[in-house]
């Protein structure tokens, strides 16, 4: 795992690095979450409300809404495809998005319709945390203290 700007980024996870969400690829399912950097800036979590299970969603759209006292917003797919099951422990407490945002705080999970061809366009690796680690330099945005 690495720590950038005191936040947290583990280096086999693909990112959306200006969106703060990660995506892990394993027997063909896609897992969407929020990164550490996000359940920081969002402080606490306090609904999580995500699509339909069977909902068909494009790169880039959202597969859940998430609003903390900070703020409301999309939880953007990293890829396109159906969304086949959601995070039923965050809805039921989305504090878990802040305490493990990698592990149990997931959102949901989508099967692509081209992990292949669009995981390219994701930051993986440590070029990945290199991206992310400018992107945060340049925005000032840091985790915790």
């Amino acid at each position: 795992m690495a720590t950038v700007s005191n936040c947290n980024l583990p280096e086999d996870l693909y990112y959306v690095v200006e969106k703060h969400v990660w995506a892990s690829h394993e027997d063909g399912v896609v897992t969407v979450g929020l990164t550490d950097v996000a359940q920081n800036l969002a402080k606490g979590i306090i609904s999580v409300s995500p699509k339909k299970v069977g909902r068909r969603v494009e790169a880039g759209k959202s597969v859940a809404t998430v609003e903390s006292s900070k703020w409301v917003g999309p939880v953007p797919c990293p890829v396109a495809g159906e969304i086949i099951e959601v995070n039923d422990a965050a809805v039921a407490d989305p504090g878990i998005v802040n305490r493990e945002p990698y592990g149990a705080g997931w959102i949901a999970k989508v099967r692509p319709d081209d992990w292949a061809a669009e995981s390219g366009a994701l930051a993986t690796g440590e070029a990945g945390i290199a991206a992310y680690a400018a992107f945060l330099e340049k925005e000032g945005i840091s985790c915790g203290g």
